[in-house]
């Protein structure tokens, strides 16, 4: 017995079924909503349409139906007595024969067959369709990471260059992930990586990028201290200790000064911690880079003293322009204030905010304003001066 041939009826819709279970499908899979996808689906066809149809403009509409499951797309035409542009203008009595009450001045539309895009204009709808994807993707990413702007993320090296030292990271946030690159000058000097290593690092910046977003991080920035205080000390964390500045020269030596508004914590022992661990911690992570944690004070004088430690300091003269002063220490401390090539006078000047001129106290003193007028700016003597402190 023959078998009855069944004729396949060509119809004017997309699959409709296939088309949203597709979209729902992206959906699941990269978290994008369907909204967005809609909107590129019908650039999608609108630009294959075009593609095989030059002299189309905005006169395409598509409707998409997810209740019906149906996507139909129309061409606008304008009826008119005579034609003179057929992609836009129809005639009276081909208008009428579709739609009988058609008049002059109407606008009709007309349903194309999708299925009659050539086969460049089906490329072009997947190009726009999978750059939809992939845009979408991207933004997710960078959604994601500039909420990590200012935080310490962990990733892991997974390329090392073999020419400048550069290396990439694979970082992740959340469910999303991205690749890194810390270059030679973000990166503490005498700091070896190899492949696989997992690495804390600060995140400076994210910026949108044509091919993903950029993620900037450091090794050697200041907030990356401050930032492992966090984690390391839960009084920071919850706020009852604040960290109130910090300067840093990466590998070598921070400070850090600290305050508690609760008199009852002391916020250096809170960051030292019980045997010192909370600091040998961090000490660690850093390769051995020293610490000084130094008590916050409204007082400038105070506070400068305590920014010279472990140097004891006889007295603090503030100028009166208000970002200078003059310390005099005890003779055999000058150097310890001054410190190695003036690293200890140059990071509490950068800690303070001060220009800071250190005074043995054998040493003659200047009236206040004449030394005012001869303070130096940003030289390292033993008249030591530093720039304005750098932001955690």
């Amino acid at each position: 017995m023959a078998k009855r041939a069944t004729k396949k009826v060509n119809s004017n819709e997309l699959d409709g079924k296939e088309f949203f279970a597709a979209i729902a499908q992206i959906e699941q899979e990269k978290g994008i909503k369907p909204g967005y996808m809609m909107e590129k689906i019908t650039q999608a066809l609108l630009s294959a349409y075009k593609k095989d149809h030059e002299g189309m403009g905005e006169n395409l509409v598509i409707e998409a139906n997810e209740e019906t499951a149906t996507v139909r797309l129309f061409l606008k035409k304008e009826v008119v007595e005579v034609v003179d542009d057929p992609a836009t203008e129809i005639s009276l009595d081909e208008a009428r024969n579709a739609l009988p009450q058609a008049q002059l001045g109407d606008v009709v539309r007309m349903e194309i067959k999708p299925r009659n895009f050539g086969r460049v204009a089906a490329q072009t709808a997947r190009q726009v369709i999978i750059q939809g994807i992939r845009e979408a993707e991207q933004g997710m990413i960078y959604d994601e990471f500039c909420s990590k702007e200012q935080e310490l993320v962990t990733g892991v090296v997974t390329r090392i260059d073999p020419r400048n030292g550069a290396v990439s990271l694979r970082i992740h946030s959340g469910s999303e992930f991205t690749d890194a690159y810390l270059g030679a000058n973000e990166q503490v000097k005498g700091e070896r990586y190899v492949e696989g290593q997992r690495l804390k690092v600060y995140v400076v910046e994210v910026r949108p990028n044509s091919k993903g977003p950029q993620v900037l991080i450091s090794r050697t920035h200041p907030g990356l201290v401050k930032r492992l205080f966090e984690l390391e000390v839960p009084e920071i964390y919850d706020g009852t200790v604040e960290v109130k500045s910090v300067a840093r020269e990466a590998g070598s030596r921070t400070k850090l000064a600290v305050w508690s508004a609760d008199p009852n914590v002391d916020p250096i022992g809170a960051c030292v911690g019980p045997r010192g661990q909370r600091v040998n911690t961090i000490v660690d992570e850093l390769k051995g880079e020293k610490m000084d944690i130094i008590k916050w004070s409204e007082d400038p004088a105070e506070y400068i003293a305590a920014a010279l430690s472990p140097a004891d300091v006889l007295s603090v003269e503030e100028l009166p322009d208000g970002k200078s002063c003059r310390v005099v220490v005890p003779d055999d401390q000058l150097s310890l204030a001054i410190g190695k090539e003036g690293q200890n006078a140059r990071l509490a000047a950068k800690l303070t905010g001060y220009k800071i001129d250190i005074k043995p106290a054998s040493a003659p003193l200047e009236p206040i304003e004449a030394l005012e007028e001869d303070l130096p700016a940003g030289e390292i003597t033993e008249n030591h001066n530093a720039e304005a402190p750098e932001e955690a």
